[in-house]
């Protein structure tokens, strides 16, 4: 029988439960906890006890992880984080000093909240110096030791590795509220003429046949946005970046699917040390589990065309690209 309910949960247990999902195994779980795989191995049979459930299914080598060891994981993550948040936040000698971070405003708005508050939780005596450019200026930053981290588009520029770790859905999108995609010669509201969501979209009306003009250019997401919401142009956004209001255009509209655009940490190479390492890992770890924003089909029209119901975050930025 196991122990009662009120009996607290043992963190040790809950690391090397964790360890195991990530290791895959059991011996590499072991390597990873400094412990025995005979440790690692009772460990578990006493956290199966102690819940009641099987957290893993054997089949010969090879192991995995049942519905319910799904369910513990979710929470083992959130209490060793807190452990450890709680452990930093008391530790006088935790992890100081600076470092400087870059991502274009667009990402800034919809991933930043998250990072922010997953690393300074942990992290509460490290000053992040935050600047918010297009992604051609922050790689330009980063290669001249100006920036120390930055989370960019991949725009096939960058002169350090540069490592992928979200892929965002593009879209042609417009004002739920209005029709100017119907007109005759599309009028387009994009970034700068450097940007590769421009010259996606742009070369994707052409393969088409599709006519248009570009009736604004900016740096600034917030008048692209304005002209979208207003029913002056139609743009092409991230899903990211989409706005309450906003229409994403499809197939039903006679448009065609683009290419995700991907998002990476480019990293200097003097960029070294602890307190960098972390903060990659609180990127990756941030961007890996943040949904998308909340979208929903129109009523009166097919799944296909959907409508922007609530944004998370709102603030005026420059357009990402």
């Amino acid at each position: 029988m196991g122990k009662p309910m009120s009996v607290p949960l043992d963190l040790d247990q809950l690391r090397t439960f964790v360890a195991i999902v990530d290791a895959g195994s059991f011996t590499k779980a072991a390597d990873d906890v400094f412990k025995t795989q005979s440790a690692v191995s009772m460990q578990m049979r006493r956290l199966e006890d102690r819940l009641g459930v099987q957290l893993f299914e054997r089949n010969g080598r090879t192991i995995r992880i049942t519905d319910e060891g799904a369910r513990l994981l979710a929470y083992a993550r959130r209490m060793l984080t807190l452990s450890q948040e709680t452990l930093s936040a008391f530790d006088q000698e935790a992890m100081q000093g600076h470092v400087r971070i870059g991502l274009p405003d667009d990402y800034a708005e919809r991933f930043l909240p998250e990072i922010l508050a997953r690393f300074s939780r942990s992290n509460p005596l490290v000053e992040l110096q935050i600047a918010c450019e297009p992604s051609l200026n922050l790689m330009d930053h980063v290669e001249k030791g100006r920036l120390d981290v930055a989370l960019v588009s991949d725009c096939g520029h960058a002169t350090a590795p540069l490592e992928i770790v979200r892929r965002e859905p593009l879209h042609f999108v417009t004002s739920a509220a209005h029709d100017i995609h119907h007109a005759e010669i599309l009028p387009l509201a994009l970034g700068r003429q450097d940007c590769m969501w421009r010259a996606q979209g742009m070369q994707t009306l052409d393969r088409i046949g599709r006519k248009y003009k570009v009736l604004f250019t900016s740096w600034s997401a917030q008048i692209v946005a304005s002209a979208v919401l207003s029913g002056l142009a139609i743009s092409v956004l991230p899903e990211c970046a989409l706005r309450p209001g906003m229409r994403i255009l499809g197939e039903y509209d006679k448009f065609p699917t683009l290419i995700d655009t991907e998002i990476g940490i480019l990293r200097a190479r003097a960029a070294e040390g602890p307190v960098i390492t972390a903060l990659v890992e609180h990127i990756r770890d941030s961007l890996a589990n943040l949904a998308p924003p909340q979208a929903q089909p129109k009523p009166s029209q097919i799944p296909e065309t959907r409508v922007v119901r609530s944004a998370r975050i709102r603030s005026n930025s420059a357009l990402a690209s």
